[in-house]
């Protein structure tokens, strides 16, 4: 799938599921997908719709036949343990000027994004599906910008969070009751187990670590210490800019405005 920087591919398991594959030789390395996991399981712990995350094993021989040679060496250097996220077949890339959300559930998507540190679902570059009616949440590789500098980490992860741009704002997001609902919520137990799901090996050789546990904690920590006070610091301004609707033709005419859960 040539979107964005990362290449993921649309792969069959042996379980004969259809997974989107995020490799870990992928230019944003490894840290993309301990991101995708964290934020995946947690959104999907607290009710929102994330597509199921499963570990998925590669074997690097599928590349050698691969006549793209950027492609294959993508594959080549991605042997052994990666990241797949379930395939929704049919669903449709949300577009904010063809689908209707409620300030219910855009408040829910902007406080876990507030939560999360998440940069990339702007008007810009969603990163939401709609499948079967329903809105999906997708792409969490940018989210938590701070663990990739971890002696700033916990000054950098306690700034406010500013929504303006977020592909939700224009829907009046109710931020506080998501703060009431989502809050309580995050303890330290739900995400010791969510940080838990993230493989060893990605973890593993962090400078300033001992261990993957170690870091583990870390990601609780920083965490548990923002969604205490996460509410107070979500700004909802004016947006940076506008953007023509991305829907096709058929649905622009057909379904303006079309009411998604």
């Amino acid at each position: 799938m040539r979107e964005g920087g990362s290449l993921p591919g649309i792969v069959e398991g042996d379980d004969l599921g259809t997974y989107i594959m995020k490799f870990t030789g992928a230019g944003q390395g490894r840290k993309t997908l301990v991101a995708e996991i964290i934020c995946g399981q947690l959104g999907r712990r607290l009710g929102l719709r994330v597509p199921e995350l499963v570990q998925m094993q590669l074997d690097p021989v599928i590349g050698l036949s691969e006549p793209d040679q950027e492609v294959q060496e993508l594959l080549k250097s991605s042997g052994g343990l990666n990241l797949g996220m379930d395939y929704l077949p049919g669903s449709l890339g949300f577009d904010p000027l063809a689908f209707e959300v409620s300030a219910r559930e855009a408040g829910r998507v902007v406080w876990f994004d507030a939560l999360i540190n998440n940069v990339d679902r702007s008007w810009r570059n969603p990163n939401l599906l709609v499948w079967h009616g329903e809105l999906w949440l997708i792409d969490h590789g940018a989210a938590m910008i701070w663990h990739h500098n971890w002696p700033t980490a916990e000054k950098a992860s306690a700034r406010p969070y500013n929504a303006s741009d977020h592909v939700l704002a224009t829907f009046g997001p109710d931020v506080a009751a998501a703060g009431e609902e989502f809050a309580p919520q995050i303890t330290e137990e739900l995400l010791t187990e969510i940080a838990a799901d993230v493989p060893d090996e990605w973890l593993a050789d962090e400078p300033g670590f001992d261990s993957p546990d170690v870091l583990r904690q870390a990601y609780v920590r920083t965490l548990l210490a923002r969604a205490r006070t996460v509410s107070e610091h979500i700004t909802l301004g004016e947006p940076s800019g506008d953007k023509p609707s991305q829907a096709p033709e058929w649905l622009a005419a057909k379904l303006p405005r079309r009411a998604v859960k």
